[in-house]
């Protein structure tokens, strides 16, 4: 599982370090990772760190003595490194005689901008050490010129730690900032690395460990691999029949829209419980694609016994049935009109596990506020739905996330692709995380468990092409097996 930290506990963390080791040890281990990654990066972009050009763009404090120490490293290997500075009064003093005994050249970059651009036109790499993890707000303006710069050249661009205006805590972009190839971060990921919109800018992201002790109670994110998904994942015992290991209900569909029904049991009967209660007013469109399904138009108080329900997909303005559904004794999946039609305190006064699966616009709409401050903001706004309403929160979109009511990390999901926006895509994902409630799961890792598998099956379905949601559905078995290792 990867883990992501804030600001502040990282800066405790290195702190407690710093006390135990020699003066400026820290900052050789990250300039040490750094540099190696540079000297990659070189040898794919240029063919070698010998005889290659870099420049560096460095601002003031830690983050600037990094990238000046990184440079020198590289500079004894024979590369032609170019420190910028955009503040040279407050430029690491350490990093700049380091970087100048080796070779390198240092300018202005502030008063230089013609021959900086220049040298960032002629670079193969360009390091971006501008602002650390402590910087807020998008970029200051005598930056911009060099990072636009080098967005206009053949470089590649290393940030160091973050990419510069991005913010570490929040993953938000105020502003112009820096869009990186490849971004070493140190110690552990910052949740700017893992949330987009920030995500977008980060490129590839390496860690560097440099043994910060840094407690696992205090993540601000986790992020799911195939390991933890794999321990999670139900499967059936010898003496396992279909009603051991969990009905799930769909209560999903309407006249207008009898595919989301379909695909939402699609994503059910994939998703490893023993059986799926269907009802509604699409049970013919269900029955002739998935016979195995128990259908029902008798309305979820008479469908039979369920260990979880999943309503709303499709289910136009049928509020009664939404109604229905938050008054079982057992946990809810509320999707789609489900969040349109579902009462607020029903769903607060709900004592089982209730899990709400919002896009951006639908948790926008349950937040009374503008689309664009919930696609800017996506950790605040997950976890400000959660507190809200009491329930678990699957926040879809380009990264997916996770929050639980009761606190704690907020899971990120890191499996997906830009095919999966597609329509009934969602629907899909709904069934599959019912499934999982009813085969026993809690709600955070049926949630979890279900947006990794939907994402990895997505590319599975996908590959490089358009995918419709019933490719996405078909493909979750093969996902499943990718991730236990069958």
């Amino acid at each position: 599982m990867r883990t992501a930290y804030s600001v502040e506990t990282v800066r405790n963390a290195e702190r407690e370090l710093m006390a135990r080791l020699p003066e400026g040890a820290l900052m050789q281990r990250a300039a040490a990772g750094l540099a190696a990654a540079c000297a990659q990066v070189l040898a794919r972009v240029a063919g070698r760190v010998y005889g290659s050009r870099v420049v560096l763009l460095v601002g003031s404090g830690d983050n600037g003595g990094d990238a000046l120490y990184a440079g020198a490293r590289l500079a004894r290997r024979g590369a032609g490194v170019t420190a910028l500075l955009l503040a040279p009064e407050r430029a690491h003093a350490g990093g700049l005689a380091a970087l100048r005994r080796a070779g390198g050249r240092v300018a202005d970059g502030d008063r230089a901008s013609g021959s900086a651009g220049e040298s960032i036109a002629r670079a193969d790499l360009v390091v971006d050490g501008i602002v650390g993890i402590g910087g807020r707000g998008g970029l200051r303006e005598a930056a911009v010129p060099l990072v636009d710069a080098a967005a206009r050249s053949r470089a590649a661009v290393v940030a160091v730690d973050l990419p510069s205006g991005v913010d570490a805590d929040t993953g938000q972009v105020r502003g112009d900032a820096v869009r990186a190839d490849l971004t070493v971060t140190f110690g552990t990921h910052k949740p700017g690395l893992l949330i987009d919109p920030a995500r977008e800018y980060a490129g590839a992201v390496r860690l560097v460990d440099i043994g910060l002790p840094l407690p696992a109670e205090a993540a601000e994110l986790e992020a799911l691999q195939h390991a933890d998904v794999a321990r999670l994942l139900p499967v059936p015992a010898a003496e396992s029949d279909k009603y051991r290991r969990g009905v799930v209900g769909i209560a999903a569909g309407s006249a207008r829209y009898p595919g989301a029904a379909v695909l939402a049991v699609a994503g059910a009967l994939r998703g490893g419980a023993g059986a799926v209660r269907y009802v509604g007013p699409a049970g013919d469109a269900v029955i002739a694609r998935f016979p195995e399904t128990l259908v029902s138009d008798q309305g979820p108080e008479r469908a039979g016994r369920v260990q979880a329900w999943v309503v709303g997909p499709g289910a136009g303005d049928d509020a009664a049935t939404v109604a229905q559904v938050l008054a079982a004794k057992v946990p809810v999946l509320i999707d789609a009109d489900g969040l349109r039609l579902a009462d607020a305190d029903a769903v607060r006064a709900r004592t089982a596990p209730t899990l709400m699966t919002p896009h951006a616009g639908e948790a926008a709409a349950l937040l009374e506020v503008a689309r664009e401050e919930v696609e800017g903001a996506r950790l605040a706004s997950v976890r400000e739905l959660a507190a809200r309403y009491g329930a678990t929160v699957l926040l879809k979109g380009s990264t997916t996330l996770v929050a639980s009511a009761k606190g704690g990390p907020v899971r990120v999901n890191a499996t997906g692709t830009s095919w999966l926006a597609t329509a009934g895509s969602g629907d899909v994902l709904s069934g599959l995380a019912g499934s999982l409630l009813a085969a026993g799961l809690s709600a955070v890792d049926a949630g979890s468990a279900a947006a990794y598998l939907h994402g990895l099956a997505g590319r599975f379905a996908a590959q490089g092409a358009p995918a419709g949601a019933h490719d996405v559905a078909a493909a979750i078995p093969r996902a499943w097996r990718d991730v236990r290792g069958d």
